[in-house]
């Protein structure tokens, strides 16, 4: 609910605070007075988009707030946790205009932008007038407001929902398609690399261990003869024989030597045990340097095998063997891929037949929703003397979505037999404005929240027909908080709460103010539109029948 509006320096108004209070709210006053002002500063403050010019002749700037109620529940909360500002039962919005043209605005004294401030307006503040683009007249949403008269909201969840069902079923089909078809593209190399990857079989670490083997059989036709040369100058030809000699040769004086070659016999016994053992471990080294020319080729033969696939994949040769396994998992999934779409085109029919279900059943429900409004439509166009207008709500084929496949417009044909259209093409302004109220009654239940602001919706209207406007706009006010800007006596007497719009002179400027009334105020002001700038004791006494009417 809409608690107060305070506006300094826009337009014609220099200071104006106004306190709103629940139920009908009416302003009145002469043309030109600044009624509409009020509108503006009140989208001003909502981001909503108007006037370019609004600061006050001579200000630096215009500001304007607007406090309102939040009881729990109210949609706007749900903004304000998404925008990460915190939960309160009062909303203040601020916002400034500079003279240069600068705009900032404020939720709780923290600034923010004014998609924010549109976005908690649309759960605000709901503007209804003869030219109601931001309401009912929106085509785009007559679905939404036939959903919510039908109170489909349980049925809407289930059916966007199954949509969401039949897109992730889609998505998975066609996944599964552009894979398949992508391997049946490479379906020829993938069989072909695979039986040459199968036969090479390669190992990890194969390739490391080939090359070490080739370099050390490389190495040993080099080296072999320096170590055979070695090998018999160890031998008993060469030093293992001229050892031996000496030790036999010094063996035959050590009798006669006094212990003298004691110490060299026994250095030279070890020295030809070592001698021995060198001659062992250089033959077995010559052994193992014995190449078969036959296995060096067979080495270099797999080892270039080996770098040569990997060269041709792109992959290192440790890794051939992951790579081969790869390929056969592709393999696979080709040749099960038949069976693999049959269940995924199975799943996507049966996510499609269960939307198919949900959707019936919301156009069902639309169906059933649209001749009760119809109904409810023809019962109150009657007191608002269009008996003979013919309202209907139809529903076409649409392509289907996440609301299901319907297409819902409001039409009117404003006479028996005359050609239906849209409400803003059939009928004239009078009419348009009777039945936007009686389409707003209709579809209003409890109370949600939202003030609603018509703008001069009773304008062309009088009589019978603009009390009976009256009467409506003050059915609607019991289930919430309702704003009237309204020429028509018998709107403004069915106010509960009733302000003057009125200009005054000040220092040689023109200045809007705004005055509540009551009581002899309020009657004159009645009186006033009844008769004129003339007030008359009958004018007075009709207005003082308005109000007890």
């Amino acid at each position: 609910m809409l608690r107060s509006l305070d506006i300094r320096d826009i337009l014609i108004i220099d200071r104006l605070e106004l306190d709103f209070q629940p139920g009908l709210n009416v302003l009145t006053g002469e043309t030109g007075a600044g009624k509409s002002i009020l509108l503006d500063s009140l989208g001003f403050v909502l981001g909503w988009r108007g006037r370019a010019e609004l600061v006050r002749t001579g200000a630096e700037q215009g500001e304007v707030t607007a406090v309102f109620d939040l009881r729990e529940g109210h949609p706007a909360h749900a903004v304000l946790a998404e925008a990460g500002f915190p939960e309160t039962e009062e909303l203040i919005l601020r916002r400034v205009n500079t003279a240069d043209g600068r705009k900032t605005a404020f939720v709780n004294d923290r600034r923010t932008s004014g998609d924010i401030l549109r976005r908690l307006s649309d759960t605000l503040v709901e503007l209804h007038g003869q030219q109601d683009d931001r309401g009912l007249l929106n085509t785009r949403g007559h679905r939404l407001l036939l959903d919510d008269y039908a109170g489909a909201g349980a049925l809407l969840s289930s059916t966007r929902a199954a949509w969401r069902a039949v897109g992730a079923a889609r998505k998975a089909l066609e996944q599964a398609e552009a894979g398949l078809a992508a391997i049946r593209e490479e379906e020829d190399f993938l069989r072909h690399a695979t039986t040459e990857l199968d036969a090479l079989d390669p190992q990890p670490g194969e390739e490391a261990q080939l090359d070490d083997r080739r370099r050390l059989m490389q190495a040993a036709g080099r080296i072999r003869e320096d170590v055979s040369r070695a090998h018999a100058a160890l031998g008993y030809d060469g030093a293992e024989g001229m050892i031996s000699d000496a030790i036999r040769w010094l063996d035959g004086a050590a009798d006669q030597a006094e212990g003298r070659l004691d110490a060299p016999l026994t250095a030279l016994a070890r020295a030809l045990t070592e001698l021995g053992e060198a001659e062992q471990a250089v033959a077995d080294a010559l052994e193992s340097m014995e190449v078969d020319p036959g296995e060096l080729e067979r080495v270099e033969e797999r080892l270039f095998a080996i770098r040569g696939l990997a060269r041709k994949h792109g992959v290192a040769p440790d890794e051939l063997g992951d790579f081969a396994e790869r390929l056969r998992t592709q393999l696979a999934a080709l040749d099960s891929g038949a069976a693999d779409l049959k269940s995924l085109q199975a799943a996507l029919a049966t996510a499609e037949a269960a939307y198919d279900s949900e959707a019936a059943k919301l156009s069902d429900l639309r169906r059933k929703a649209a001749g009760k409004l119809d109904r409810a439509m023809a019962k109150e166009l009657a007191p608002l003397k269009m008996e003979r207008a013919v309202f209907a709500t139809e529903l076409d084929d649409a392509d289907p979505g996440p609301e299901g496949r319907d297409a819902v417009a409001f039409t009117v044909a404003t006479n028996p037999g005359a050609p239906s259209g849209p409400l803003n093409k059939i009928a004239s302004g009078g009419e348009l404005s009777r039945f936007l109220l009686a389409l707003k009654v209709c579809l209003t239940g409890t109370d949600s929240g939202i003030t609603l602001i018509f703008d001069e919706i009773d304008r062309g209207v009088g009589g019978a027909t603009a009390d009976a406007v009256g009467r409506r706009l003050e059915s609607l006010a019991h289930k919430g908080q309702v704003l009237v800007v309204t020429h028509s006596p018998q709107v403004a007497a069915r106010g509960a709460h009733h302000w003057q719009v009125a200009k005054r002179v000040s220092k040689g400027a023109t200045l809007s103010q705004v005055t509540p009334l009551e009581g002899t105020g309020r009657v004159d002001e009645i009186a006033r539109m009844l008769a004129g700038d003339t007030i008359t004791e009958e004018a007075r006494g009709a207005a003082r029948a308005l109000l007890e009417g």
